[in-house]
């Protein structure tokens, strides 16, 4: 049966209380649920959200009719981080090498979820997020420090380290050094294992947890201000 255009491949990623699906070829276009089923509902209702984020960067993303156009590809066992609510599993397509076409597409995704960060932050300067039930979550500037110290510890994992020598700008010299990372781990520069052996994330891996943890927080951002 020949594949239809609409489908989407999808992994789930699938912990003790909490299930996260993510869409294999599009990074940050992930969602989490208390089960499978309200999993893969979160990342069709994302759906048009994540495409208003790619807008800018035309690289023909279309969001899916229905939960019937995902297809489940690879299912991860989750652990304490899935279940505190971070997708922390890399599916098995992210251990393939990359060109130099993978390699500016994933940068302009991760660009893209910059400028959405960064466009829905100063909308809401000035505003104030709304608490959760039990008064939880931090305000604007906290989420701004957050997302940008998450990056650095990031960037860690790939093999790389944040160049901070111009302190005028951090959050620039924070996501150059990202993009001068991710070129350096896909053309080989980075050994995949640290000095103490551990395994590095790859660079698909790590375009995908940033570009989940920048959305998150912009789609978390949005919410708060309704």
């Amino acid at each position: 049966m020949p594949r239809s255009s609409n489908q989407v491949d999808v992994y789930l990623e699938v912990g003790q209380k909490r299930v996260f699906a993510g869409a294999l070829d599009w990074p940050g276009w992930c969602r989490s649920g208390r089960n499978e089923a309200s999993a893969l509902q979160a990342l069709y209702e994302a759906g048009p959200r994540y495409a208003r984020v790619l807008r800018s960067a035309r690289l023909g993303f279309k969001a899916a009719a229905g939960v019937s156009d995902f297809v489940i590809l690879e299912r991860l066992k989750g652990n304490t981080t899935t279940d505190f609510g971070a997708p922390d599993a890399a599916p098995s397509v992210d251990a393939r090498p990359m060109n130099d076409v993978a390699l500016k597409r994933l940068q302009a995704i991760l660009r893209a979820c910059w400028r959405e960060f960064d466009k829905v932050t100063q909308a809401a300067t000035g505003h104030t997020l709304r608490v959760g039930p039990r008064g939880g979550g931090r305000d604007l500037e906290k989420i701004r420090q957050h997302v940008l110290g998450a990056e650095a510890g990031y960037l860690s994992a790939l093999g790389w380290k944040a160049d901070l020598s111009d302190s005028t700008d951090v959050l620039e010299q924070t996501r150059q050094s990202v993009l001068n990372g991710l070129e350096a781990a896909a053309n080989g520069e980075i050994p995949a294992r640290g000095p103490r052996g551990g395994m590095r994330w790859t660079p698909r891996y790590f375009v995908r947890r940033a570009a989940w943890h920048i959305l998150d927080h912009v789609w978390e951002i949005e919410d708060r201000l309704q």
